[in-house]
């Protein structure tokens, strides 16, 4: 029978006075414990002094990554490069006020030239160009010939006493013929004629109370052949007890017209 020598058994922990370490470990290593620090790393709520970061991998201890400041030093951005300024948004801004500047200077031409004819236009409105005409003699304004028979004034109302209409002061009634003496068929239209007092107050036909005081809507809206005449009345609602002195009839509304005296 052989010899067999008994099983190896460590001694107890407490037994060691160099607080040797369980078997397997080597000397001088202790076993990391779950939640202690490892070494180099400072515990909860403590920082480490400058220099002595844990270093990556690859580097040396206590040396930083190329370019990343310790923790706590303030980061420094580098200035923002110096901006030319462009010439190019002057140039074109002087060449677009060189164009606005010459625009405004044909357009002052324009409109001086255009305003002439817009005077003339409205002299020709208010009859300060029509051309003399009398009472019962014929006048010729562009494509029609005129004649003013008659006026009455102090007409309360027109039309029907059932449903015709009541002047706001009093209607003043003019009496004219109109033929047509040029080479085409024309509208008259009874807007474009004016009167006026002595003092120069002008005033508008009543279109609504032309409807009955002729009795025929159509009277002075149908086209007029050339060589044919018409007759009607154009009625005036003035405020009571005016005089009209005169009757302006137009061929168009910018024509100069035929003044009439009434009188």
């Amino acid at each position: 029978m052989s010899y067999q020598p008994p099983p190896y058994e460590p001694p107890p922990a407490d037994s060691n006075p160099y607080g040797a370490q369980p078997y397997g470990q080597p000397y001088g290593q202790q076993q990391q414990q779950y939640g202690q620090p490892q070494y180099g790393q400072p515990q909860h709520g403590q920082q480490q002094p400058y220099g002595q970061q844990q270093p990556q991998y690859g580097q040396p201890y206590g040396q930083q990554p190329y370019g990343t400041p310790p923790p706590g030093y303030p980061m420094q951005t580098p200035p923002p490069p110096v901006k030319k300024r462009r010439r190019w948004p002057w140039i074109v801004g002087g060449i677009v006020l060189v164009g606005i500047l010459g625009c405004a200077g044909v357009f002052a031409f324009v409109l001086h030239g255009t305003g002439k004819a817009l005077n003339e236009l409205d002299d020709n409105s208010k009859g300060k160009n029509a051309a003399a005409g009398q009472m019962n003699q014929p006048a010729k304004d562009g494509k029609f010939e005129f004649t003013v028979s008659s006026m009455k004034c102090g007409v309360p109302s027109v039309g029907p006493a059932e449903y015709g209409q009541k002047a706001q002061g009093e209607f003043c009634l003019v009496s004219i013929s109109v033929k047509n003496v040029g080479n085409t068929a024309e509208v008259f239209l009874d807007v474009t004629q004016k009167a006026y007092d002595a003092k120069g107050v002008e005033y508008s036909v009543d279109s609504g109370a032309g409807v009955y005081a002729n009795e025929d809507s159509s009277t002075f809206l149908q086209q007029l052949n050339p060589g044919n005449t018409v007759k009607g009345k154009l009625v005036f609602d003035v405020p009571k007890g005016t005089k009209l002195a005169s009757v302006v009839l137009h061929d168009s509304l910018f024509s100069a017209g035929v003044k009439v005296p009434l009188a």
